[in-house]
């Protein structure tokens, strides 16, 4: 190589190196400082209709962290009932305002302050409870207020693992010791509850009879959760006729639990094809109907009914090693693709109210999905 040149390549190297340098030194200083940091979100200062009182706010994060803090960016976050509900001021939880809307989602973190040991940058995480606001593309949290979660999963699975996959997998855990070849049934078998139900049953060898409302579509929605791993999918109509009997003897033993997002009528023929000391788990009431149970099922069945809410589990549990098993067993079916998450609508964040819209619409098909990764 020509000699003049040999120098002049090693001279550009090394004002590359230099300018690589400075302009690491400058990008972490700039990540250090983040005081030029804006952070968009979705808020509400009154509750009331969502379509109505939500708004768009700018804020500027200004550091350095404080000891024990964490600066995480967002990455998604879905529209959840529980979302409109504490906007319409209708849900049991209800923070102080204004609040940022979100309780569940996925974000990572872009730099830890003093004494926070058990996050990295890097990292993913998810709120440790409910009410953190995750609809906007920045905060300032304390490591306390979140949970590591692995970060080799879709990033769709992890911002919806929180809510409905721990919904079906503690439903499925703690009421009831189930076997293979046992048999669980459910209304509401097409939401995000239902549909981990009947993958995270069929991983473990559980039958499940599930119940939808009838449709349009229903042909392709009833492939679509047999695709899932379902055994039986019927029609809320011929779960009150005597064929519903027919099936439930076919199966060689009765449900010995059922879950109920619905309640109303709904509820009630749940409880008449329990089997025997049977148990009814009721997590949602979208027909806004109260349960109601036959006498006849009550006395000479035994049955029993109980209510099962995630965010009380997850406030009991927050630092137990049985919710970090749950989580490692939810990412391992993630992996292996026993678990998908929930057919969904993706919308930029500047398009919240397009997805809330949506969302409220009734009859949805797909859950909608807020993304920040344009921010």
């Amino acid at each position: 190589m020509n000699s003049a040149l040999n120098i002049s390549l090693k001279s550009f190297s090394r004002r590359l190196l230099r300018h690589d340098n400075y302009y690491f030194v400058c990008r972490h200083a700039l990540r250090r400082s983040f005081s030029d940091i804006q952070s968009i979100s979705v808020v509400y200062s009154e509750y009331g209709d969502p379509n109505k009182v939500l708004k768009s706010e700018q804020k500027v994060i200004n550091g350095p962290l404080k000891s024990g803090e964490v600066l995480v960016k967002m990455m998604m976050a879905p529209v959840n009932p529980s979302d409109i509900n504490m906007i319409e001021g209708s849900y049991f939880l209800k923070p102080p305002l204004p609040a940022i809307v979100g309780n569940e989602g996925v974000a990572e973190v872009m730099e830890v302050g003093a004494d926070v040991q058990a996050l990295k940058a890097g990292d993913w995480v998810i709120p440790n409870q409910a009410g953190f606001g995750t609809w906007r593309t920045h905060a300032v949290a304390k490591s306390m207020d979140l949970k590591r979660i692995c970060n080799d999963i879709p990033p769709l699975s992890a911002a919806t693992i929180a809510v409905n996959p721990c919904t079906a997998y503690r439903m499925l855990k703690d009421f009831v010791s189930l076997k293979p070849g046992d048999v669980v049934m459910q209304n509401s078998a097409n939401s995000a509850v239902g549909q981990s139900v009947i993958q995270i049953a069929k991983a473990w060898d559980v039958r499940t009879v599930n119940i939808v409302r009838d449709r349009e579509n229903l042909d392709e929605l009833v492939e679509q959760l047999k695709s899932m791993g379902a055994d039986h999918v019927v029609t809320e109509e011929f779960s009150r006729k005597p064929a519903m009997k027919d099936l439930i003897k076919s199966l060689g033993k009765p449900p010995k639990l059922a879950f109920n997002g619905v309640g109303g009528k709904s509820a009630t023929e749940l409880l008449r094809h329990l089997g025997q000391k049977g148990i009814m788990v009721t997590y949602g009431g979208m027909s806004r109907q109260p349960v109601i149970v036959p006498t006849g099922v009550f006395i000479f069945k035994e049955v029993s009914c109980i209510g099962y809410w995630n965010s009380q589990w997850n406030y009991e549990n927050a630092e137990s090693l049985e919710r970090d098993k749950m989580f490692d067993e939810l990412c391992q079916m993630i992996r292996e693709c026993r678990l998908l998450p929930p057919p969904s609508e993706i919308y930029n964040l500047d398009n919240y109210a397009q997805a809330v819209e949506s969302a409220m619409s009734g009859f949805q098909g797909k859950k909608k999905v807020l993304t920040m990764e344009d921010f």
